[in-house]
C-alpha cells in the first residue's frame, strides 16, 4: 500500500492542527526524554479524550524513535507507512486515519508534510535524523510539563471527592440511625417529613464520578439535614427527660391505685415524692475514700477512672498534658461530630460514651470495638476510636475497622504510641 499521504480528509487543514504545530515548534526546543513524554501523556490521556486506539497507535509511532530524537533541537519524526502501522495495530486503513487525527487535533502529534505528499526521511552515521517527513511526536515534549502538572490537579481532585463521599457516608449513617433510634423509642417529631428528606437526598447520590463541586453542595445538604436531625432528636429526648423526672405526689400515685382498685382509700399526709434521689451526706472516712473508685462500682464510673489514669500516665511519659481539649484540638473532624450527639463533653467519660455511639457511623463493627477495650482497656480503645474516626473522616484511612485492628496488633507488639499520633497532628496543624 502506498504511504502517499492526500491532503483531504484526516490532514484538512483545522485550528487544531495548528494549534499543533505550534507545539511541534515549541518541543523541538525542550529536551525531555521519550519515557517521561509518554508517561506524562498516558496518565491524562482519558482525561483529554484519548481513547485506547489513539493510544496504541502512539505507542507505536513511539517505538520508531531513539533516544537522541528527544534532544533539543531534535524533532522525533516516524515515516513509517500506512501499511506498516496497520499491520502492526491490526487497524483498517479508515481506523488508522481517525486515530492518527484525534491525536493531531488534541495536540500530542503533528503532521510534518513532504513537498509531494510522502512520508520519508533518513539518519547520517551517528543515528541523528538529518531530513525526514511523516508524523511529529514534537509537541509531546513541548506539553510534558503541561500534563505533568494536569495529573497532580487530577489526582487532588480524586482525593478530594474520596474525602467528600467518605463524609457524606458520616453524615448519612447519622442521620440513619438518629431518625432510626428516635421512632423505635416512639420520640414525638417530624420523623416521617425528615425521612422523606433524606431518601430525596439519598436519591441524588452520584452513581459514577462526579466533580467535587457537585459532592461539596451535596454534603452541605447533608449536613444541614443531619443539624436538623439532631436538633429535632435533642429536642425530644428532652421533652421526654421532663416527664420522666417530673415530681410524682401522693395524689397522683393514689389516684392510680384507686382507679385500679376503688376499695382501696389511702389516708395520711399528702407527702410529695419525687423521682430524684436524695444527696446522702459522707462522714469523714468516706471522704478520704472518695479518691478511689470502689470494686463494685458502677462500669461508668470506673471508665472515668480508667480513662484519668491513662492520661495521668501519658503526662509522666511525655511531660505534657494530654488532656481532653488536647486530644479534640488534635480531631477536629471527631470534635465536630461528638459535639453534636453528645454536647458539651465534660470528662474522658463522656468521651468514652460518645465515641461508642459514633463508632457505627464509620462502620466499626460492634464485634471490633468490643475488640479493642477488651485488648487495649476502655482508655486506649477510647483514643484509638477517637483517632480512628477522625483520620477516616478526612480521608486518611479508607477502612476504619481494619486500621483499628491494626492498631490493635501493634498495641500486642508494644508497637502502639497513641500519644505521639495525637501531638504529631497538632503539630501538623501548626505547619
Amino acid at each position: 500500500m502506498s504511504n502517499i499521504s492526500h491532503p483531504s480528509g484526516w490532514r484538512k487543514a483545522t485550528a487544531g492542527l495548528a494549534t499543533a504545530e505550534q507545539f511541534a515548534q515549541a518541543g523541538e526546543q525542550a529536551a525531555v526524554p521519550k519515557t517521561q513524554a509518554f508517561v506524562a501523556l498516558k496518565r491524562v490521556g482519558a482525561h483529554i479524550g484519548l481513547k485506547a486506539g489513539d493510544l496504541l497507535l502512539l505507542d507505536t509511532l513511539g517505538a520508531f524513535t531513539q533516544s537522541q530524537d528527544w534532544e533539543e533541537g531534535q524533532r522525533p519524526i516516524v515515516w513509517a507507512s500506512n501499511a506498516y502501522l496497520m499491520a502492526q495495530t491490526g487497524f483498517s486503513l479508515s481506523a488508522l486515519k481517525r486515530h492518527a487525527r484525534r491525536l493531531a487535533e488534541i495536540g500530542v502529534i503533528s503532521f510534518k508534510d513532504s513537498p509531494n505528499g510522502k512520508r520519508w526521511g533518513h539518519r547520517d552515521e551517528d543515528g541523528i535524523i538529518v531530513e525526514a517527513y511523516g508524523f511529529d511526536l514534537s509537541p509531546l515534549s513541548a506539553r510534558a510539563e503541561e500534563f505533568e502538572q494536569l495529573h497532580v490537579e487530577i489526582q487532588a481532585e480524586r482525593a478530594l471527592c474520596q474525602r467528600l463521599k467518605r463524609q457524606i457516608t458520616v453524615s448519612r449513617r447519622m442521620i440513619r440511625a438518629r431518625i432510626e433510634a428516635a421512632v423505635s423509642g416512639a420520640l414525638r417529631g417530624p420523623w416521617t417529613q425528615l425521612t422523606t428528606q433524606f431518601e430525596e437526598l439519598l436519591g441524588q447520590l452520584p452513581r459514577r464520578h462526579t466533580a467535587s463541586e457537585t459532592l461539596e453542595r451535596l454534603m452541605d445538604w447533608f449536613r444541614e439535614l443531619q443539624e436538623r436531625v439532631e436538633a429535632a432528636y435533642l429536642k425530644a429526648v428532652r421533652a421526654e427527660e421532663v416527664v420522666e423526672n417530673t415530681p410524682k405526689t401522693i395524689e397522683q400515685v393514689s389516684g392510680k391505685t384507686q382507679e385500679m382498685n376503688p376499695r382501696e382509700v389511702i389516708s395520711g399526709p399528702h407527702i410529695p415524692i419525687t423521682t430524684k434521689l436524695n444527696p446522702v451526706t459522707s462522714n469523714s472516712s468516706e471522704k478520704e475514700e472518695a479518691g478511689d473508685v470502689a470494686p463494685n462500682a458502677p462500669p461508668e464510673e470506673r471508665v472515668d477512672r480508667e480513662l484519668e489514669d491513662w492520661v495521668a500516665e501519658v503526662r509522666k511519659k511525655r511531660g505534657a498534658a494530654l488532656d481532653l481539649p488536647t486530644v479534640m484540638q488534635a480531631c477536629p473532624e471527631f470534635a465536630s461530630w461528638a459535639r453534636n450527639v453528645g454536647g458539651y463533653l465534660k470528662d474522658w467519660g463522656d468521651l468514652h460514651r460518645v465515641a461508642g455511639q459514633l463508632r457505627p457511623m464509620i462502620g466499626v463493627s460492634e464485634h471490633a470495638w468490643n475488640l479493642a477495650q477488651d485488648r487495649l482497656g476502655p482508655q486506649i480503645a477510647t483514643a484509638a476510636l477517637v483517632l480512628t474516626f477522625d483520620k477516616h473522616a478526612r480521608g486518611e484511612v479508607a477502612s476504619p475497622g481494619g486500621y483499628l485492628r491494626g492498631m490493635i496488633e501493634k498495641a500486642g507488639a508494644g508497637e502502639l504510641h497513641l500519644e505521639r499520633s495525637f501531638y504529631g497532628r497538632l503539630s501538623g496543624q501548626a505547619a
